[in-house]
């Protein structure tokens, strides 16, 4: 079975999105790991059907070494975003990752991605399952 870690912060909604996406499509054939910046980010993940989550800096460096996807906002690689809530260890650790990383192209961050799409977070979700998750294998 795929692991699938979903990472996010502040409030948790996008996180929250993305994973109820996926088990509407997946059900439970895949696990999803919610990992929050903070308490409120993993909780809302968790009410969106996680499999489990934890939150903080030392729960995301842990967890990312052993998941096969990591999903997230592209603030994710970025140390210290999220107003500071994403360490620039989590940055680290995410990027290091051997997981396969796929980052959505939302950022309250002074980043520019060139050559990206402006759409609803809904439509960009749909984009990343068809394009990057449903033609994964055992998924």
């Amino acid at each position: 079975m795929k692991k699938i870690c979903v990472i996010d912060g502040q409030g948790g909604g996008i996180g929250s999105a993305i994973i109820k996406r996926l088990k509407e499509i997946f059900e439970e054939t895949i696990e999803v790991i919610s990992l929050g910046t903070n308490a409120i980010a993993t909780s809302q993940m968790l009410k969106a059907h996680a499999n489990k989550g934890a939150s903080g800096e030392n729960a995301i460096i842990q967890t990312v070494k052993n998941v096969d996807i990591i999903i997230g906002p592209v603030s994710i690689i970025l140390a210290n975003s999220m107003m500071g809530e994403l360490t620039p260890k989590m940055a680290e650790a995410i990027s290091i990752s051997p997981a396969k990383k796929i980052l959505i192209p939302l950022s309250q961050e002074n980043v520019e991605i060139v050559g990206t799409i402006k759409a609803p977070l809904p439509h960009l979700i749909e984009l990343m399952i068809k394009e990057h998750i449903k033609g994964e294998k055992d998924v």
